[in-house]
């Protein structure tokens, strides 16, 4: 197995150990070797996080070459936001939207359909055109596992977005001609459940 991993930056100095700790599975196994205690042992909850040497050799090179990968990335969300505005603009779906405080990482670019039918549909255009585009996770509350823990509210915002939202395609590779396809695909979808 290649194993999970990633990267945790603390920009507090306060969670600093604490999460030295959760890395090392809840001991204080770094501070032995550091020689700040004698012997080490569980001192809090954790688990096993540790990256394969394949995995953080991937990670490595990704974080050498972060700005570029960024850089792409926000390059290639921007293309999908301005490629889909006349379809936000009819009023077909809603585009991200981010704060005029805030910028967007590009890690997904998503559209907000008028109603589940329609999320279900256009999903089913872009799978007939080749185009992987999948719906987002289901409401934590409507989970079966958190089901006995919800006090029943009802959590209108949280269910729209389940029930509407479309991940569309982004990665590093994807390729300028492939996001106005995947744009002009998803719009032309709209033309046809009109």
């Amino acid at each position: 197995s290649a194993g999970e991993g990633g990267m945790l930056v603390v920009n507090d100095d306060r969670f600093k150990e604490r999460a030295e700790i959760l890395w090392e599975k809840g001991t204080n196994r770094a501070a032995f070797f550091r020689g700040e205690v004698n012997e080490y042992g569980w001192v809090d909850v954790g688990s096993s996080f540790l990256p394969s040497e394949v995995t953080a050799a991937f990670l490595r090179a990704q974080i050498e070459h972060l700005e570029a990968i960024q850089a792409r990335r926000k390059a290639l969300w921007q293309r999908y936001w301005g490629a889909l505005a006349a379809g936000e603009a009819a009023g077909l779906f809603t585009r991200p939207y981010v704060p005029e405080y805030a910028t967007s990482n590009a890690s997904l670019f998503y559209l907000v359909c008028r109603s589940r039918g329609e999320r279900q549909e256009l999903l089913r255009h872009l799978t007939g055109k080749g185009i992987l585009a999948v719906f987002h996770y289901l409401s934590l509350h409507k989970s079966t596992f958190y089901s006995s823990k919800h006090d029943g509210r009802v959590l209108p915002n949280s269910d729209r977005f389940s029930d509407c939202l479309v991940r569309l395609p982004l990665y590093y590779e994807l390729t300028e001609a492939q996001v106005d396809f995947i744009s002009e695909t998803t719009l032309a979808a709209f033309a046809v459940l009109a």
